[in-house]
């Protein structure tokens, strides 16, 4: 198996950004969603309730952010003056927030009221230690550090969705870090944990799926292809602790080491049983 691509979200629910080598950290590939849109509570914002945060790309520029949407543009430096308590999901996390110039045109291009955060040095978040153990770090991602997907896995699915006369999806509805190339549909479900250039991911939680895998990673819009249906049929988690339908794992990184489109990975631990899906 092998590293297929590697992919970043510098802005949570914003475009992502294809890689061809990235340094992984233990709390995630370097750069990845360490910026969040929020309300003016400091409520965070998703591709939920805003789709036209897929509209905006967010391009790293050395020391800065490019914030991109048509033909506008914003430069933003990591803001280091403001801070606030912004939420998001069970997390309370003190974010460092940009100029008011900065959230007044983003707040423009929205259509309503934001803020832009961004989480700093003195910014701390968990996941969750019933998954991940104690002291795993992340920045805003929904839970966990890395989102890994494979190609196998989407080949089946599609297989599936096309047998039922609708359009196959894009690896890109799924929003992953780490795509594994690899033969055998659903062996993620066995990994406990891989190894790429010598440092171990444990492999922790499935990723329940909700409406963001049905929308344009482009433009936001919903109403094209929908993988939910056909993942409801053939990967609904029985499990009460990630219940609904499942695709992709979290993982943890335990160290730090430059990644690459090409890599080697080798699964280091098996579970001895899969994920527990609904029969068909």
């Amino acid at each position: 198996m092998k590293v297929e691509s590697l992919h970043t979200y510098p802005v949570k629910s914003m475009r992502g950004i294809r890689m061809a080598r990235s340094l992984l950290t233990p709390s995630g590939l370097l750069g990845d969603r360490r910026f969040m849109i929020t309300d003016a509570n400091g409520h965070f914002i998703t591709q939920r309730e805003c789709q036209a945060l897929a509209q905006i790309q967010a391009l790293p520029q050395g020391a800065y952010l490019l914030l991109r949407k048509g033909d506008e543009e914003i430069m933003v430096v990591p803001p280091r003056g403001e801070r606030m308590d912004v939420a998001i999901w069970r997390s309370i996390v003190n974010a460092s927030v940009a100029p008011e110039s900065v959230n007044a045109r983003l707040s423009a291009w929205l259509g309503r009221e934001v803020k832009f955060v961004f989480a700093d040095a003195e910014s701390e978040r968990y996941s969750s230690p019933e998954w991940a153990g104690e002291g795993a770090d992340v920045g805003f991602a929904d839970g966990y550090a890395v989102l890994v997907t494979t190609t196998a896995s989407l080949k089946a699915l599609n297989q599936y969705i096309e047998s039922q006369g609708q359009a196959p999806v894009g690896m890109e509805r799924f929003r992953p870090n780490i795509v594994v190339d690899t033969h055998e549909p659903w062996a993620e479900d066995r990994w406990a944990a891989i190894e790429i250039n010598g440092v171990r991911l444990d492999i922790v939680k499935p990723c329940e799926r909700c409406i963001m895998t049905t929308q344009d990673q482009m433009t936001g819009e919903r109403g094209g292809p929908d993988p939910l249906p056909a993942l409801r049929h053939m990967r609904f988690s029985t499990d009460k602790r990630a219940p609904g339908p499942i695709f992709g794992w979290n993982a943890v990184p335990r160290g730090q080491v430059e990644l690459n489109v090409g890599d080697q990975v080798t699964v280091v631990e098996e579970r001895a049983e899969g994920w527990p899906l609904k029969q068909r």
